[in-house]
């Protein structure tokens, strides 16, 4: 063997042998799926103290799909033939349609992937009402001035929050040198952060990208030191909206290592159905739950509003996805995971799976919504 290869062939096999290296981990754990809370460290966010219990209908929505031959079949077997693991439909915060598959229940715990973006622009916007962070076009260096030098005073919260900040960053899952699969399986968050570069001028043009999303964790963890707050991301979630929303089953956040590490804010928040649920019923009622204030309205109302200006892209806001132009939104994770909203029809759907099943899921919820008047 050449001697060049033979040391890459030890390098990658010692990768395999060390669990502190990412590409070995990238190998090992690859690809990305729904039990990947177990591999990960977290933190816990506990279940809530004062439960809260969505209503039940009395009798339950009844869903068909009808196939090619104009012949109607039950949709729960569209479901389970699409890789589906929960399925909820909530109309007036009441459980009008509910399925479960392959072992899941209620208090199974799934992976949410990427629509934990969303979350952590609820966040945002709670620190900005907590007022440890000033507002939107507060520059990101405040918090994280070590990339100052490299042109990221120029960069905002908002760039962060509408994917505008020029970053540059390698989306890919399945190439083991991305970025992104560095931050999923690295364990070195702080460090790679700190590498970070810019490839474009902030505020020019929307690119979709987990970067942003990791620096909006980083931005609040360092907002809640700056406040003298010794609150985690994980507990600072907990505190803002976990508990309050009266969560009823034991979820984490996952983290890249267990002293000191950071919560993965791009992804990895680990949940059961109806926490999802409830997320999603917190933003149809404008951030108000139990005559409380939990997320500002108007914060809520940036977020899904329709806006193509300073290089935003009208389908996506503050971390959040807008499938059409008539004001739902929905918070979207890889392999198919969905919180979706129609304030119109006052409608959450939550969609779990461990795959997408080849379905448009945004146009199955959107056909769905058009069942309610």
């Amino acid at each position: 063997m050449h001697k060049s290869l033979r040391q890459s062939a030890i390098f990658i096999l010692a990768c395999f042998l060390l669990s502190g290296c990412t590409l070995g981990r990238f190998f090992i754990y690859n690809f990305a799926d729904t039990k990947d809370h177990r591999k990960f460290p977290s933190r816990d966010l506990p279940a809530s103290p004062t439960p809260f219990h969505y209503a039940e209908a009395a009798k339950e929505m009844e869903l068909k799909t009808t196939n090619k031959d104009s012949i109607k079949f039950p949709f729960e077997n569209t479901l389970a033939d699409h890789k589906t693991v929960a399925f909820l439909v909530i109309h007036r915060d009441t459980i009008v349609y509910e399925r479960y598959f392959k072992g899941y229940d209620p208090s199974r715990i799934h992976t949410s992937f990427s629509v934990a973006k969303s979350v952590i622009s609820m966040l945002i916007g709670c620190a900005i009402e907590d007022g440890i962070i000033k507002g939107v076009d507060q520059p990101v260096t405040d918090f994280i001035p070590e990339l100052k030098e490299k042109g990221f005073d120029k960069v905002t919260v908002e760039n962060l929050l509408q994917m505008t900040s020029g970053l540059k960053f390698n989306e890919s899952y399945y190439n083991p040198f991305g970025d992104a699969a560095n931050f999923y399986y690295g364990r070195h968050l702080y460090k790679s952060m700190s590498r970070m570069k810019l490839k474009a001028a902030p505020g020019e043009h929307f690119e979709y990208q987990s970067g942003s999303s990791q620096l909006l964790g980083l931005v609040l963890e360092r907002a809640l030191r700056n406040a003298n707050d010794p609150r985690t991301v994980t507990a600072y979630l907990n505190d803002k909206l976990w508990s309050p929303l009266g969560m009823e089953y034991p979820a984490s956040w996952s983290i890249d290592q267990k002293e000191g590490g950071i919560e993965k804010t791009f992804c990895c928040i680990n949940a059961p159905a109806r926490a999802f649920a409830k997320l999603g019923s917190l933003y149809l009622h404008k951030g108000e739950w139990n005559g409380k204030q939990l997320v500002p309205k108007e914060w809520v109302e940036q977020s899904t509003r329709l806006d193509s200006t300073n290089g935003s892209d009208w389908s996506y806001q503050y971390q959040w996805w807008l499938p059409s132009r008539e004001g739902d939104f929905e918070a979207q994770g890889i392999l198919g995971q969905y919180i979706y909203v129609d304030p119109t029809r006052e409608l959450v759907i939550v969609r779990l799976g461990t795959n997408y099943g080849n379905m448009n899921w945004s146009s199955v919820f959107r056909k769905i919504g058009k069942l309610f008047p």
